[in-house]
């Protein structure tokens, strides 16, 4: 029978240790957060936000979905922004994409996937995500990419999925107000672990 006791056992190994390097590792952040970024990423768990930038609790505010999407419509997604930039005020958002993105790769062959024909919430998605990027799989054909093929149209992805998120009203307000705020655009290689920036916007140069 699969049970929790192996991750609960990892947890109070892993805050011992914390504690024996740092007592007030976890007193410090008791009474508030103060993350100096948000990081939207792919829900992929080979793609752990914290992990792959050496942070430590506190640091990072994290909205994770399938191919780090941006859907102005999503209440979810945008709950997460206002309060990131309203509310912790950070100074810096990066949007992340990565290397063999299942996601991407499902928008791609969608028309020929079982999933084309559902009426589901990861059908929508996904026929949301082909249609971000219509005019990167435009006359391809639905076969499954190759390495290359692919690692283009996560590269596509990022750049599309972070023009719409400078596009909001919410980001935009935070620039006209002349609260500092930094986007970028990154895509993470899981073969060697390295993070690469794709683009990036600041203030001065969006308002």
């Amino acid at each position: 029978m699969t049970t929790l006791k192996p991750l609960l056992a990892k947890n109070r190994s892993w805050a011992q240790q914390r504690l024996q390097r740092d007592p007030d590792y976890f007193g410090k952040h008791l009474d508030q957060q103060q993350p100096h970024s948000l990081w939207i990423g792919c829900s992929d768990s080979r793609v752990p936000a914290e992990v792959l930038t050496g942070s430590h609790p506190g640091e990072l505010f994290v909205h994770r979905n399938i191919a780090n999407m941006i859907d102005p419509d999503d209440d979810n997604f945008m709950s997460v922004l206002q309060y990131a930039l309203h509310y912790l005020k950070v100074k810096r958002i990066v949007v992340c994409g990565h290397y063999g993105c299942g996601g991407v790769q499902a928008a791609l062959t969608l028309p020929q996937m079982s999933l084309a024909q559902e009426s589901s919430s990861l059908a929508r998605r996904i026929s949301h995500l082909r249609e971000a990027l219509s005019e990167h799989i435009a006359g391809r054909d639905a076969s499954p990419p190759d390495a290359q093929t692919l690692n283009q149209l996560v590269e596509a992805n990022v750049i599309a999925q972070f023009n719409r998120l400078v596009q909001t009203r919410t980001v935009r307000n935070i620039w006209r107000s002349g609260q500092e705020l930094n986007v970028y655009g990154c895509v993470y290689d899981l073969a060697s672990g390295h993070l690469e920036m794709l683009t990036e916007r600041t203030g001065e140069e969006a308002v």
